[in-house]
């Protein structure tokens, strides 16, 4: 486990956050799905000429799906490309993570895309997702997850010595600490 400081990006002495003991645990599927429609900016992962490549998008979440628009000649175009399967295989990220603290969560999703080409549902749909730059995009895609996994990067609390221990800045005394998480839900500073 990581006992350490991190740095603000003004990086003064006074910018200096003290973190303590943290841990990465993982999440089920209904929490990562939860959070990740907290945020409406994540990175969807694709191949483009048999490469993966990776562009940032905003999306929007119904049910368990993700969507997403796509314009025409873009990179993403090839997601909009009609498809006789399932759709084409993509990951895609989100996350928020503290800068300073390093604590919060990521989730990665992986599944299939596809376009919606029901027109009032293209309709229905779109009108939740705010584009975040002045584009004609055309193509609402939908990614069905398949596979669902995700970490929650959080402060371990420490009970007696060992919160005295990180109070009085000797990390070293912390390692083979017992921690309690907080339970689900627990926001950090």
């Amino acid at each position: 486990m990581e006992h350490d400081t991190a740095h603000r990006t003004a990086g003064t002495p006074e910018d200096v956050v003290r973190v303590g003991a943290r841990r990465m645990r993982p999440l089920q599927r209904a929490e990562a799905l939860r959070l990740l429609a907290t945020v409406s900016l994540g990175r969807i992962v694709f191949t483009r000429h048999a490469l993966p490549a990776v562009r940032p998008v905003n999306h929007v979440l119904e049910g368990e799906d993700i969507l997403v628009r796509v314009h025409d000649g873009g990179a993403l175009a090839a997601l909009a490309a009609p498809s006789d399967g399932p759709g084409i295989v993509v990951a895609y990220e989100a996350d928020e993570i503290d800068p300073a603290t390093h604590l919060g969560w990521s989730v990665v999703v992986t599944g299939y895309a596809s376009v919606v080409t029901d027109e009032a549902e293209a309709a229905r749909l779109g009108a939740r997702l705010r584009p975040w730059v002045r584009l004609d995009a055309p193509h609402l895609v939908r990614i069905r997850p398949d596979l669902v996994t995700g970490f929650l990067l959080e402060r371990e609390v420490l009970h007696g010595a060992q919160a005295e221990a990180l109070n009085g800045a000797r990390p070293e005394a912390l390692h083979g600490a017992q921690a309690e998480a907080p339970g689900p839900g627990h926001r950090h500073p």
